[in-house]
């Protein structure tokens, strides 16, 4: 059926809907949607010190622990770990739920374990039955499929059906239980997972970051779960993002370690009861507490941020900044953390508004400032080995299916491309790839943590040698090495190479949490730093945030009334105005400039007239 929004034809028709139709999606009351007042001049400081704005990013994460300390002494945590213990024993499925950033968590928390379970078959190859079906009881369920790790798919996190639909058909069974993850708590998708799985009869847990009470108010589907007594809620909330509203930053981190440490808790207790002593010094598991562990991340905190780390994502901003200036492109080369380099790179696209991830098929698009490769390991495998050895769980959905979900007309006349084969055609492999190092400057950058920093400047390594083939046609070399001070460092130093290191201490677990948590909070305050050196953000707003769902419109629109200095539905109409302007753009400038930022450009000129 077409929508009241789809028969709207003008942009003043548009707007008027939007505001009069869509105030569920008006979210700009929600904590994660403020501005923190740490970081209200980060824009400005980075242009004046990067340091200092380093600095000033860092000091949001201090927010986190305080939460997490209070959640892991929580009945609710306690209810999650035991309830995921219980569906491992009983040899049910753990499904992560989420979209967008909490989506990529998702799989994340999936791929680990069954990184997890994989080596420990190598390490007890007497214990791969037990470890073959331990890596098939966790799944994820990103919205809009495993296509979403490249790029968000338009619109699918509005519908509650979509993510209904989507759970059921990855199946549920009566052992099953359920971890939504969403940053706001009121991701339709997310939350129709959940209903799937209270009409499934199966535990359901809802993480997310704002206040239960005030969700409940303002959102109807979020007050429609979070007051069910059949979902246990679990609330994160630790204030204001450090960039507003890019809730990819504090409100995934602390997502990951308390769904992590969860997870962790679980399997231990499993590892215990069915592992010998010295099957486990094998494994060499990591058997600390969650409030052990929390104290990890306390330590954690402060050594990421140490004057020598700082200075060093300094520099490397700075390197960074300078040669996207230049019209530069970046080319990431992974080994066994891909997929957090993956994620650090595709959530740039509709946060600061660069070109984002192109197939083989769309020459016609801009190249990506950033991407990833993987100079072992062809596109296909590539793609295996990023979601932790098994091939991309995509949706194959027709215009029926749209239709029957009650999706808007423009998925039922054309249904999204977003099945596997599509995914294959992105080559993230070691196939030559001219368009990353045909456009100067450009730089091949090896990114290694924890214990593969030891591959670095080592010859004989396959991954080494394979990194220097991948690498010859690129006009320089540059490596991000994040070196735990807990492990032997037999790394060597690569001439010629321009080398950006950073030190810490990493503790073990089953799933590299810590690893996971250094690479990301570096990731993300690097590049973070870098768009906002170079001229992406206004303040510690995301003045050029894409606008590809109601969420992101209503954050635009907000964007807009903040800098134009003009109210709601002036700000609205002027978004719509600049969205059906951009229809007639070019390719390459449409994915390049943000509606938002060209709204602010039509009500300057309109003040100038």
């Amino acid at each position: 059926m077409e929508t009241s929004f789809e028969r709207a034809s003008t942009p003043i028709e548009k707007a008027d809907d939007f505001i009069q139709n869509e105030t569920q999606f008006h979210l700009g009351a929600l904590t994660t949607e403020q501005s923190h007042p740490k970081t209200r001049t980060l824009s400005q400081t980075l242009q004046q010190d990067v340091s200092a704005g380093m600095r000033q990013l860092y000091s949001v994460d201090d927010d986190i622990p305080p939460v997490l300390k209070s959640t892991i002494a929580s009945k609710e945590f306690d209810s999650l770990c035991d309830t995921l213990y219980n569906t491992l024993k009983n040899g049910g499925r753990i499904s992560f739920s989420g979209c967008g950033a909490t989506g990529r968590l998702s799989i994340l928390l999936d791929s680990a374990n069954k990184k997890f379970c994989r080596t420990s078959v190598e390490k007890l190859p007497n214990r791969a039955d037990f470890f073959r079906k331990l890596a098939a009881q966790t799944n994820a369920i990103m919205t809009g499929g495993d296509f979403a790790l490249i790029r968000s798919v338009e619109s699918f996190e509005d519908f509650i059906s979509f993510g209904y639909h989507q759970y059921k058909q990855a199946g549920i069974k009566e052992n099953d239980a359920l971890v939504a993850i969403s940053e706001g708590g009121e991701t339709s998708s997310v939350i129709g997972t959940i209903h799937a799985a209270l009409d499934a009869g199966i535990p359901a847990f809802f993480l997310f970051n704002n206040p239960s009470d005030l969700m409940a108010a303002r959102v109807e589907r979020s007050r429609k779960v979070i007051e069910d007594p059949r979902v246990t809620v679990v609330n994160l909330t630790t204030g204001p993002m450090a960039i507003a509203g890019s809730t990819r930053m504090q409100a995934t981190t602390i997502e990951l370690l308390v769904a992590g440490f969860a997870y962790e808790a679980a399997l231990n207790k499993l590892l215990q009861e069915e592992l010998s002593p010295a099957e486990l010094q094998t494994l060499n598991v990591d058997l600390k507490t969650p409030e052990e562990k929390a104290a990890d991340f306390d330590r954690m905190l402060q050594e990421i941020r140490s004057e020598a780390n700082v200075e060093t994502a300094a520099r490397y901003v700075e390197f960074e900044c300078d040669l996207y200036k230049r019209g530069g492109r970046v080319t990431y080369f992974a080994r066994d953390y891909s997929l957090d380099i993956f994620t650090d790179t595709t959530e740039r696209s509709p946060t600061f508004k660069t070109p984002p991830f192109r197939s083989l098929d769309e020459t016609d698009a801009p190249a990506p400032w950033a991407f990833v490769k993987d100079p072992i390991r062809s596109a296909k495998d590539a793609w295996i080995w990023l979601l932790g050895g098994v091939e991309p769980r995509c949706l194959e959905w027709n215009a029926d299916d749209y239709r029957a979900m009650g999706g808007v007309q423009a998925q039922i006349n054309d249904p999204p491309k977003i099945g596997r084969q599509t995914v294959y055609r992105f080559p993230i492999g070691n196939e030559d790839d001219p368009s990353r190092y045909a456009e100067t400057p450009n730089v091949a950058v090896a990114v290694l943590a924890d214990s593969e920093t030891n591959l670095w400047g080592k010859p004989s390594n396959p991954w080494f040698d394979a990194y220097l083939k991948c690498s010859a046609p690129f006009e320089c070399r540059a490596a991000f090495l994040i070196k735990n001070t807990l492990e032997e460092d037999n790394a060597q130093p690569v001439s010629n190479v321009k080398e950006f290191v950073f030190t810490m201490a990493i503790p073990s677990t089953p799933l590299d949490v810590f690893v996971h948590i250094a690479l990301k909070l570096t990731l993300n305050n690097i590049s973070t730093a870098t768009m906002g050196k170079f001229g992406r953000l206004n303040g510690n707003w995301m003045a050029h945030v894409d606008a590809t769902n109601k969420k992101l419109i209503d954050r635009s629109v907000r964007l807009v009334s903040e800098i134009g200095k003009v109210d709601y539905r002036t700000a609205c109409i002027t978004l719509f105005e600049a969205l059906e302007e951009m229809e007639g753009w070019s390719l390459e400038r449409k994915k390049t400039i943000s509606p938002a930022a060209y709204a602010v450009e039509i009500l300057a000129k309109k003040s100038r007239n």
